[in-house]
């Protein structure tokens, strides 16, 4: 009979996904000989047999792989003379020798939340990994928290340190056994152990669960850092953890054992079930339901983060102590999450009434991803654990690597080459060094993890972000892209958009090619270029940084210096309610400084107005995170539906510009009038998303494309978001926001090296065509 011998190379995530299992299952049911091993960044081998089973064979490597696998080629030749011999079977090798072309970037598989067979395990007293915490298989457990170096084997993991046992080694060695070359095996014989204080194992454990009863907080090292836990229904406990970790006001993430749980504490659709069963496991930002945990779970907000455990060690906790947990990153505030044991137990040793430790070492920081739902789309706030660093798609191929240097908040960085990208996990704020010397090691890591060198890194135009201040740092070559054109360019990369669209990008600031701050833009735009058709009013923000932070100023800004278009301000009459309650002398300097012009930078932010509004509204005056006046107003405005407040468009400078003065003018009216603050901030969401329609509107009235891409941090606000798409699609449009790549500036480094890589391919392989400024 005619026998058909070809080698084979699967590209993709096929790393540390049980993908040489399932080949060696796939080749073994088909009766093929040969082998398949870990290459490089790959999977390559040799199979032989009958040319169909052959065949079908490749035709189940592209279209049934794992779970977690993510293949992105299958390629087939014609093998060497040198084949197998003929009934010797079918097996998995240690390694093989390279018989192709090496492929960039490699893929690194993101860690997998502890699957069910595992769970079913853990609390099954008659299996030997009972009560043991670090159970895993080939179908989850760590990946990227622990790869040291590719190809995918224990020996480079941190699991390295921990030789099997001959009962794992069997199960590592038995194709029949889901652990079949599970590299993280381990078990209480052979893995890592617990470790509190003096204790080990189930003791530590005991020590943990008793500490969390009492109501003390338990630092615990989880998956990519440590996590701070305490009892989400002890109030005292919540508020000795905020004063502790200088977090007075941002939300609690929540974990709960199971769905039911979480059905109590919020409300829960089918699109928000699968996010939170998800192997990915992320946090999901959910209304809150009729059963409230305390009030400084999450302040200022009915909405609250919950997620399900994502280890063993995790389900052992919440099954001990039965009830809902806080379970934050291991930080101070504007810290990167702790990793090293010595380093977290400095660091938190002020925060923490007890350390749960293990002796697994965490290779690569990752913090958990955050995730919301609007309508049945599952939109990212934080890409982190389960999720990074796993590729995206570019749709425009750059010649030559490219990295995203990212902006200055909630800063990721993105390395891309040959139409993959490879969005890094969250970060944090860089103006913190720890938080900065914690990129510049992340961006090594995955530099040599993926194999690419950058050969261009695209930037911000802000020379003061240290994001940007880096990238003159790398010797390489540089390409500024626009800030709010980035944003735009990730929602339209993600979604493989070449053609020109029409972008709404709201966020807080972010500097414009006129050298003025933006953050209220509406633009026709595509990868390459773009051009602003439409923008808010501009606004002082005095004292610059202080108006962020003081939503106070923000709102004099707006009362007394907004842009001069043709409408007066409100009467003083309207005002007085507000002004009256302000600082006298702090509101009278900042008066002064508006009316002199003194460190007033002007702005065109629709963020900033959502500050301005909750200020208006008695609802926040000054903030301990971004976006926390957003928050309240997003809140107070609940569901509640309303008529919109006044407003007015205006042609200026060949743009359409929405002049809020009429809005806050009907909205201090109606105020003075008695009109409940909710119904207030209920009228304001619905103004703005009316406002957007209406701009957008006259553009395409004008000749813009009808397909639209919304992004920035505006549009975490899930009412915004809703309306503005509601409203643009009953216009017959199109419209696009992000779902993998956060639509704040944790995108923003995807859609620089978007933006890069479509000018890198529209001058050609020469980098030296590109214009160095946007």
């Amino acid at each position: 009979m005619k026998r058909a011998v070809r080698d084979f190379q699967v590209t993709g995530i096929v790393q540390g996904v049980g993908f040489r299992p399932f080949v060696h299952r796939t080749a073994t049911s088909l009766r093929l000989d040969g082998w398949v091993a870990n290459v490089d960044g790959h999977v390559q081998g040799t199979v032989a047999g009958v040319p169909d089973d052959v065949e079908e064979f490749a035709r189940c490597l592209r279209s049934a792989p794992p779970p977690l696998a993510r293949v992105r080629a299958v390629r087939m030749a014609d093998a060497p003379t040198t084949s197998p011999t003929p009934g010797s079977g079918f097996e998995v090798r240690a390694g093989g020798p390279r018989r192709w072309p090496a492929v960039r970037p490699r893929e690194i598989p993101p860690d997998a939340a502890t699957c069910p067979a595992c769970v079913t395990e853990l609390f099954d007293p008659h299996d030997r990994r009972h009560r043991y915490p670090f159970v895993n298989c080939a179908d989850c457990g760590p990946r990227a928290t622990i790869i040291e170096d590719l190809p995918y084997d224990r020996v480079r993991t941190t699991m390295r340190r921990f030789p099997m046992c001959d009962g794992c080694a069997a199960e590592y060695a038995d194709p029949g056994d889901r652990r079949f070359h599970a590299e993280p095996i381990a078990c209480a014989a052979c893995g890592p152990q617990l470790c509190w204080e003096d204790l080990r194992g189930e003791a530590a454990l005991q020590a943990a669960v008793g500490a969390v009863q009492e109501g003390r907080i338990v630092a615990v090292k989880g998956l990519g850092g440590y996590q701070l836990v305490c009892d989400a229904t002890a109030d005292e406990a919540v508020v000795r953890l905020r004063l502790r970790k200088r977090r007075p006001g941002k939300a609690f993430a929540v974990m709960v054992r199971d769905l039911d749980a979480a059905r109590c504490l919020a409300r829960i659709g089918s699109t928000a079930r699968e996010a939170l069963t998800s192997p990915v496991r992320p946090v999901v930002l959910l209304t809150a339901g009729a059963v409230r945990l305390p009030t400084a779970v999450h302040p200022g907000t009915d909405r609250i983060g919950l997620f399900l455990p994502t280890t063993g060690l995790h389900h052992l906790l919440l099954a001990a102590l039965d009830r809902p947990l806080v379970v934050t990153s291991g930080n101070t505030a504007d810290e990167p999450i702790a990793v090293d044991d010595t380093i977290a137990r400095q660091d938190l040793g002020g925060v923490a009434d007890g350390f749960l430790g293990h002796d697994r070492p965490i290779r690569s920081r990752y913090d958990d991803s955050v995730v919301q739902v609007s309508g049945r789309t599952v939109v990212t706030v934080r890409r982190a654990r389960g999720l990074a660093p796993a590729p995206l798609r570019l749709p425009r191929r750059a010649s030559v690597p490219v990295a995203g240097a990212g902006a200055q908040l909630k800063h990721t960085f993105t390395l891309a080459e040959d139409g993959r990208a490879h969005l890094a996990a969250h970060t944090g704020d860089l103006a913190n060094p720890a938080t900065y010397e914690a990129f510049r090691s992340s961006y090594a890591d995955l530099c040599a993890l993926t194999g690419i060198t950058p050969h261009v890194v695209a930037h911000d135009l802000h020379p003061g972000y240290l994001s940007t201040r880096w990238a003159h740092t790398t010797g390489r070559r540089r390409i500024p892209v626009q800030h709010h054109h980035a944003h735009l360019a990730a929602c339209a990369a993600e979604h493989g958009l070449t053609r020109p669209f029409t972008g709404v990008a709201y966020d807080g600031l972010g500097l414009g090619d006129d050298g003025t701050l933006w953050g209220g833009e509406v633009m026709v735009a595509d990868l390459v270029s773009y051009r602003r058709v439409g923008r808010f009013a501009t606004a002082p923000l005095p004292g610059g940084d202080a108006a962020v932070r003081h939503p106070w100023r923000a709102a004099l800004g707006h009362l007394y210096g907004a842009e001069p278009l043709g409408v007066p301000g409100p009467a003083g009459e309207l005002t007085r309610e507000f002004t009256e309650r302000l600082d006298p002398v702090g509101a009278t300097t900042v008066r002064a400084m508006i009316e002199r012009g003194i460190n007033c930078p002007r702005a065109s932010s629709a963020g900033r107005l959502f500050d301005a509004v909750a200020s208006l509204l008695g609802l926040v005056d000054s903030v301990s995170y971004e976006g926390e006046a957003a928050v309240a107003l997003e809140s107070a405005a609940g569901r509640i539906r309303v008529v919109a407040l006044d407003r007015r468009l205006v042609r200026a400078g060949g743009l359409w510009v929405y002049d809020p003065v009429p809005t806050l003018t009907d909205l201090l009216a109606r105020r003075a009038h008695g009109e409940p603050v909710p119904a207030l901030a209920a009228a304001f969401h619905r103004t703005v998303a009316e406002v957007t329609a209406e701009l957008v509107g006259r553009a395409v009235e004008s000749g813009a494309p009808r397909t639209v891409c919304l992004a920035g941090g505006c549009f975490v606000n899930r009412r915004l978001l809703a309306d503005v798409r509601r409203l643009l699609r009953a216009q017959g449009l199109h419209v696009l926001v992000g779902r993998a790549v956060p639509v704040g500036d944790g995108g923003i480094s995807y859609g620089q090296a978007a933006v890069a890589a479509a000018r890198l391919a529209a001058a050609g392989t020469s980098t030296t065509g590109v214009r160095e400024r946007e």
